[in-house]
């Protein structure tokens, strides 16, 4: 991988009751390709049956108009990937399906399980098999197993679920005790023939959303840019700890665990698209805030502002409106690489910045900059950043970051450096400033940060969001 960001696992999408669903929930996809570039996947049921498509690389890329005349129907799941859990290869690609002899189950998983070798293992015991190395597999089959546990038949047919309200039942109870064992993060869209079933764990680490589409139909998504994408309103947050029910009775809600929000802050930071609003907080606003504080604790003399594109711009534009400084657009970012966009060795993959990102020399020729980032990892892109914004002429360049130093690593979704690969781990502030070879560098503090997003100064110790990356404190 050519660039020097910490990356989320997958995005998912679900839309129930709408004639063309599998095209809705292809723009849904398209929405949150910034979440997994890596494979896309869509599951519909023409209501007698589930089709799939699954391929690696990017939705527009998977996907043809001619597709969606095969994938009909009114109920529908999409997933788009990035790996943390299990290998990067088609196997793994999702939506996961389980096709019985008369019916299904299509599940798309946002997260990271902590316990999934345990229980993997014990379904193994039990005499499941699995196609995948992933640990959302493993919740597929958890769910199934629990099913036949509640008297669930599938020997003789998954039909039931689908015309026996009795075993309808069964099927929500069996994916209700399935998401209270397993541990870790995770945002599930799971469907039958004809139900729909959103889960949110119970820190609400990853997010998911609700939205609706007219009077009868429904969307779930990870963030709500896929809602609007889709032309729909904006409902709610799904709650941690809550699953949804979604089938021809309407829509049910049901809280299956005792919650205490822990929302990833890296969403905030970098992961979701500044458009969505994540637990009532307006991305783009909180990243404004950022820049903000950072422009309040660790001011500089200097004559503009920019931000790296495309997660550090809020920031930046908070950074000018705190500190009086104008802000100027000074990088150009080439949208035509993907995050996944492969160069043969590390010495070419660390030097593709040059090619992602070129500074606009007019914006900074004799100039001092402050430049604000996200976040700093290895270092890498970041010493090259500083690098190119010297050749177009800056006479200094004062790095800021929007988040504080990330010490350690995640093991709750987000695919992290080891921790003696992350610069904040093993360098002091000074010697990460040498090492990019910036004028001067200023990292927000997690207070800061955290009052940036609202919360209250004596509430700062009880803040409902994981900060594991910054502390080595994770809630699960």
């Amino acid at each position: 991988m050519y660039d020097d960001k910490l990356h989320d696992e997958c995005g998912v999408v679900g839309v129930y009751g709408a004639q063309n669903a599998a095209a809705l929930v292809y723009f849904g996809l398209v929405s949150l390709q910034h979440r997994g570039q890596e494979s896309a996947g869509i599951a519909v049921s023409d209501g007698q049956k589930i089709h799939l498509k699954k391929e690696m690389g990017l939705v527009g890329d998977i996907f043809k108009q001619s597709d969606f005349e095969s994938l009909t129907g009114n109920l529908a799941i999409g997933h788009v990937r990035y790996a943390t859990a299990g290998g990067r290869n088609l196997e793994n690609a999702q939506p996961f399906l389980n096709t019985f002899k008369m019916g299904s189950i299509a599940l798309a998983h946002n997260g990271q399980l902590v316990n999934h070798g345990e229980i993997r293992a014990l379904l193994e015991d039990q005499g499941a098999t699995f196609s995948s190395s992933s640990d959302s597999e493993v919740i597929l089959k958890l769910i199934v197993r629990k099913y036949i546990e509640n008297g669930g038949k599938l020997g003789t047919g998954l039909e039931e679920i689908s015309y026996s309200q009795e075993n309808r039942e069964r099927f929500v109870k069996a994916v209700q005790e399935s998401a209270a064992l397993i541990k870790g993060s995770f945002a599930l869209c799971i469907m039958t023939e004809d139900m729909m079933i959103g889960v949110r764990d119970s820190n609400g680490i990853r997010p998911l959303c609700l939205g609706k589409i007219g009077e009868t139909s429904f969307i779930l998504a990870s963030e709500s840019c896929a809602i609007d994408s889709m032309n729909g309103s904006f409902i709610c947050d799904v709650e941690p700890g809550q699953m949804l029910v979604i089938d021809e009775n309407g829509l049910k809600k049901f809280q299956f665990m005792k919650a205490e929000k822990k929302t990833c802050i890296f969403e905030y930071v970098y992961f979701a698209r500044p458009d969505s609003v994540i637990d009532g907080i307006s991305v783009q606003e909180a990243r404004y805030r950022m820049g903000e504080m950072l422009a309040q604790e660790s001011k500089v003399q200097a004559d503009v502002v920019i931000g790296v594109p495309d997660s550090g711009i809020g920031a930046a534009m908070g950074y000018a409106r705190g500190s009086g400084l104008p802000y100027v657009t000074g990088i150009i970012k080439n949208k035509y690489i993907g995050r996944t966009f492969i160069a043969p060795t590390q010495k070419e993959r660390e030097n593709m910045v040059y090619v992602k990102l070129n500074a606009i020399k007019s914006d900074l020729d004799g100039k001092r900059v402050v430049v604000i980032d996200d976040s700093i990892v290895r270092g890498t892109t970041s010493r090259r950043l500083v690098e190119v914004l010297r050749r177009a002429g800056a006479r200094e360049v004062h790095f800021r970051v929007s988040s504080p130093p990330v010490k350690f690593p995640c093991h709750l979704g987000i695919d992290t450096p080891s921790k003696n690969e992350l610069i904040s781990s093993t360098h002091k502030l000074e010697e990460i400033r040498k090492e990019i070879g910036a004028d001067s560098l200023a990292f927000i503090s997690l207070e800061g940060m955290l009052k940036a997003l609202g919360c209250k100064s004596s509430d700062l110790k009880n803040a409902g969001f994981c900060k594991g990356c910054f502390e080595g404190q994770y809630p699960v």
